[in-house]
């Protein structure tokens, strides 16, 4: 698979998202997916469908901005804009399996509230 698809289903994956579509972000997931995050340690895809997924009606949309493939891995970097004016950037590692998505690691930015920064909880 050429880094190209490899893209292609990243950015089909924002696209599910946005449409609550699980079946397709499930379709895209290797059975050995794993997801790391500040609050999760490699947990499986049936762990991460009960943790992390729900309604993206919040979302008004994700700005893809940097999407850099090389070989089996990926890095992207994206801005989240909500319905109710607050963003956050964020930065996720994709390991790639064949034609399927085997491993994310994301990565927390800073996060804005109508264009002003808002301090997190430590």
């Amino acid at each position: 698979m050429s880094d190209l698809d490899k893209e292609k289903i990243i950015r089909a994956l924002f696209a599910a998202y946005l449409t609550d579509n699980r079946e397709a972000v499930e379709d895209v997931f290797a059975a050995d997916f794993r997801f790391t995050s500040p609050y999760d340690d490699r947990i499986d895809k049936r762990t991460y469908f009960e943790r992390c997924w729900r309604s993206s009606n919040w979302i008004e949309r994700h700005e893809l901005e940097r999407i850099f493939v090389q070989g089996d891995k990926a890095f992207v970097t994206y801005e989240c804009v909500a319905k109710g004016g607050k963003s956050f950037r964020n930065a996720e590692f994709f390991a790639f399996e064949n034609d399927k998505i085997r491993r994310i690691d994301v990565y927390f930015g800073a996060t804005y509230q109508d264009g002003a920064f808002v301090k997190q909880a430590s």
